[in-house]
């Protein structure tokens, strides 16, 4: 189960009357009953304040799958769960739903009445919160209570887990970027520029921002960049991205030679387990000329001869040894400019967006290689207790989509 994080918290709630807002904004015309049902699953009845109530609540903790059909499908599944639970006799305490509120809540560390009172300020229910928190304790309960004997963990899966990944999930992030250049002679225009645009909280205002200024390969698209792992960037840059909510801009980030801002579109917890790096293999080649059309037309040239860091040696043969620098170094050691090139690349992939020799010459980045961080730290029986829960995890769902298979499901 998806679960709530303090930082993702405290980053989404910031922006929670805004959120709340664009929701009652956006409803259609159809929804103005709030209690006319969108889905009937053998007679029970699933509202549209229900679905307008789990979106808002939703979208406040910064979950993934936020959309109205994805959170219609989630109410339908807590029906298809509170059936199953109801015929197996399996009931939580008021105590116990004290609780859970209460652990929940601790988790944007948060007292119950604290997490009810930014909820309410969002136009977000009690009841709401308190459903939520029935249906995934008694379901987790009898998951445990039915499934647990059942599940069994070789060494070999094990071994496995550990020689793949660090066992855990981890962050990505969705942004828009604009690298303006700003050689010293324009470097007090270009930042006054930046921080007018550090102001902006429009997708649509930055990427026009973006398409006039920006001199990264994302400008056609506006600036933006695909999913990117929050493990890939630089380490400097997570708190500052961690900080903000959807919309927000950076302040401007000086960068050799240039300006760099990030607009934040989007954040989510993924499956994929989270990866350190302890080094990361990189070559530069330096074209003189800077950004003119004969730089950038050599380094059109020079992308189409090269396949791998290796091809650069024999490029910068019979040449000054400072036309190409070969590094291995570890992420939070690589300049911030240079790290955030590399996020976006995969090994044998090109950036031409940098400049050195305050903008006079061309850097042809190329990312080789990252290097792993070794498993060795992690805990076994951390590594055990995740291969559980994903298999009980499997164990529910089959049961769910039985319980979907046998229902009458009427969408409205």
């Amino acid at each position: 189960m998806w679960e709530v994080t303090k930082q993702k918290f405290r980053v989404v709630m910031r922006g929670a009357a805004g959120v709340a807002l664009a929701l009652m904004i956006s409803q259609p015309a159809t929804a103005q009953n709030l209690f006319a049902p969108v889905v009937q699953i053998d007679g029970a009845v699933i509202t549209e304040y229900e679905v307008q109530q789990r979106q808002r609540f939703m979208q406040l903790l910064g979950a993934p799958g936020t959309d109205r059909e994805s959170v219609i499908d989630a109410l339908i599944e807590d029906r298809l769960r509170g059936a199953i639970l109801e015929q197996a006799g399996l009931e939580v305490t008021p105590e116990g739903i004290r609780a859970g509120m209460a652990e929940f809540a601790a988790r944007a560390d948060l007292t119950t009445d604290e997490f009810l009172k930014a909820l309410a300020q969002a136009q977000v229910s009690e009841e709401t919160f308190r459903d939520f928190i029935l249906i995934s304790s008694a379901w987790r309960d009898l998951i445990r209570a039915r499934y647990n004997n059942r599940v069994t963990i070789t060494d070999a899966e094990v071994d496995r887990a550990l020689g793949s990944s660090r066992g855990s999930t981890s962050l990505r992030v969705l942004l828009s970027e604009i690298i303006i250049p700003a050689p010293p002679q324009n470097a007090d225009q270009v930042n006054a520029l930046a921080e007018k645009i550090s102001k902006t909280r429009s997708e649509a205002e930055f990427s026009a921002y973006a398409r006039q200024y920006s001199a990264t390969a994302s400008r056609g698209r506006g600036g933006q960049m695909p999913w990117t792992e929050l493990d890939k960037l630089p380490p400097s840059l997570h708190p500052i991205l961690l900080g903000l909510a959807p919309g927000e801009v950076t302040k401007p980030l000086p960068i050799p030679n240039a300006v760099a801002l990030f607009q934040l579109r989007g954040i989510e917890e993924t499956d994929a387990p989270s990866v350190t790096y302890s080094e990361i293999d990189y070559a530069a080649y330096y074209i003189p000329g800077g950004r003119s059309e004969a730089a950038l037309a050599r380094a059109a040239q020079l992308r189409g001869q090269v396949d791998q860091c290796d091809d650069l040696y024999g490029v910068a043969k019979g040449q000054p040894a400072n036309v190409l620098d070969r590094e291995v170094k570890a992420p939070s050691e690589i300049p911030q400019d240079v790290a955030i090139e590399l996020a976006k690349l995969d090994p044998g992939e090109v950036s031409t967006t940098l400049t050195r020799a305050n903008g006079q010459t061309l850097m042809f980045l190329m990312l080789c290689k990252r290097v792993t961080a070794a498993n060795a730290d992690v805990d076994r029986e951390a590594v055990i207790s995740s291969i559980r829960q994903r298999k009980l995890q499997g164990f529910a769902q089959q049961l769910v989509d039985q319980a979907r298979a046998d229902a009458r499901i009427i969408r409205q």
